[in-house]
């Protein structure tokens, strides 16, 4: 089985954010291992990449690969 540090970053960021949007109506998805997991890898690339992700606007444009204004 492969380490999540084996799938393409983007692919991971996209996966991340549709489990997040469905949070809403799957509540259940909060107490998900794999979630989090998948969190802890994130916010780790996103330090690696110098990323704030105390800033909600910083983490969720580095989530969409959007740069941030300035």
């Amino acid at each position: 089985m492969k380490t999540l540090d084996h799938y393409p970053l983007a692919e991971l960021k996209r996966i991340y954010m549709t489990l997040h949007a469905a949070l809403t109506g799957d509540p259940l998805l909060m107490d998900s291992a794999l979630l989090e997991d998948l969190q802890r890898h994130l916010i780790g690339e996103a330090h690696k990449a110098g990323v704030d992700v105390s800033d909600h606007s910083a983490w969720a444009a580095w989530l969409s690969d959007r740069e941030m204004d300035a």
